[in-house]
Parts: C-alpha cells; structure tokens; sequence
C-alpha cells in the first residue's frame, strides 16, 4: 500500500497543504515544508516553479517568481523532496508540476528521480488526457502515482476518460477559474463530489479557493475525503519572506485554524440552502 493510499485509509478527511519549492529561497523552503507538516498537513503539495503557470492566481504566481529568482532548479526540487522525505517519513508528498518541466527533463529521468527523492505523486497540471501516454508508462514503471484533475466544467464523458488512468487520489477543483482565495465556496460542489464518487473509488480532495475553515467544512459536508489549502498559506509566505520566525508562526496558526474547520457545523449555511432549494 502507498504512503497515499495509507493516510486516506486511516484518515477521513485529510488536511493537504501546498506551497512551492525554493519559495521565498532555496533553504528557508525547506523550513515551510518541515512547519506544515509539523502544523498538521496530512499530506504536501509541493510545486516545481514554472514560468508560466497558468492555472495560478496572482499569490502562487507571485510565489513561483520568487522561486525562479532564488535559482530554483529542477534539481533543487527533488533536492527538497528529499529532505522532506527524510524529516516525514510517512506523509505522503505530491509534485504539482507543468509538463514542459516534465518534458525537458525526460519523462523517464524524471519519474526515477521523483520516486528516488520520496515522491509518492505528480500532479501535471496542464497536460491533456489524450496525451497522458506520454508520461503514463515511466510514472508506473517507477511506482509513482498520477493524480487527476477534473474542473465543475468536465463533462461527465471527459470525467471517465480522465479517471481511467487516476491513482492516488482525485483533485477536484471547486470553481471555475485559477487558484486564490475567495469569499465562499460557489454551490453545486456537493453535486460535483457526488458525480465524480460515482465513477471512481479513488479518494477525493477538494481545492481552489480553499481559505477559511467554514470553507473546509463546507468540503467536507460536500462529501470530500480531502481539503487542499495553497494560495491563503502562500500569501502567508509571502506577507513575512523577511521574518521566517512570523512565518512560521503565521503557518501554525492559519493550519490550526483550518483544520478547526473539521469539527464545524456539518451542514453549513451553503450547503444547507443547496439541500433546500433542490
């Protein structure tokens, strides 16, 4: 059993943290990833900065600037993985990454070295389901999982094609547009959940606009297995880039607060209008 499939099996639902490697330098990223986990990030995000990422909102593109101008390589990302890997040895650790990354590297060369830094998972953001084959067969060969992304706008033909050939865990995206945080939640994300859980029996996590506990409860109510945070703990980074010690006390906080989201009313008031009105 993977490390994934292990903390989705002992845990429901999962707090996921996401932030991106050499952000706001090199080794201080290092810090961010040991205080999220220490925080209570059951599972890590950690993103491969990229030029362009285009499924970012303003703070995480920001974020990936930052990286590029510490020097961030690719090397460096596995590097960090690495010595994730060898603080948490048991928290499963996701790559979210834009396939040009993938593609100049070598899809062989670098699902070894995920899998030899402690990567149980990669995310490609921008690459389609009709070109999945060319990645598909180095990400088994090397034990590492290849985690889903379906949109409110994925058709439900487009959502089988996509999940046919999911491991890990599904990532569904709660809204239409790019990551940041919102003021709630849009309706419809229990209808979401529930037609994706019809088609698959792997985990589901919820992410994009993800910011406030009562958001976390609402994914949970919606009947999600996981929670994704990324843009309101990246605005944190980025608010005390120079004071690591407010950094990392500002991370504490803002994952205690969230994760107090868990125990919250189970119907809230979204949710709650959703089952009236329909």
């Amino acid at each position: 059993m993977s490390r994934i499939e292990a903390l989705f099996a002992r845990k429901n639902p999962v707090f996921i943290g996401f932030t991106v490697a050499g952000d706001p330098g090199i080794e201080a990223s290092f810090g961010v990833a040991k205080t999220m986990i220490d925080a209570g990030a059951d599972l890590l995000e950690i993103a491969a900065p990229y030029s362009d990422p285009v499924a970012d909102g303003p703070v995480i593109e920001r974020a990936h600037v930052r990286a590029l101008r510490a020097g961030t390589t690719t090397g460096d990302v596995f590097a960090l993985v690495r010595r994730v890997r060898e603080h948490a040895p048991a928290t499963p650790l996701v790559l979210f990454t834009y396939h040009n990354i993938i593609h100049r590297r070598g899809a062989d060369r670098f699902f070894a070295e995920a899998a030899a830094s402690g990567a149980d998972g990669v995310l490609i953001v921008d690459l389609p389901a009709e070109e999945s084959d060319e990645v598909a067969p180095y990400a088994a060969r090397h034990g590492v999982d290849r985690i889903a992304l379906i949109a409110p706008t994925t058709s439900p033909e487009r959502q089988r094609t996509i999940l046919k050939d999911a491991s890990g865990f599904v990532y569904l995206i709660s809204l239409e547009g790019v990551t940041g945080e919102r003021d709630r939640l849009p309706p419809g994300l229990a209808g979401l959940v529930g037609a994706v859980r019809e088609k698959t029996d792997l985990p589901l996590a919820v992410g994009f606009g993800v910011s406030r506990p009562e958001h976390v409860r609402t994914v949970v109510a919606a009947g999600a297995n996981g929670v994704i945070v990324g843009s309101a703990l990246v605005r944190l980074i980025e608010e005390h880039a120079g004071d690591e010690a407010a950094m990392h006390a500002g991370l504490r906080t803002a994952i205690a607060a969230l994760r107090g989201g868990f125990a919250l009313d189970p119907e809230p008031d979204m949710l709650r209008r959703e089952r009236v009105e329909g």
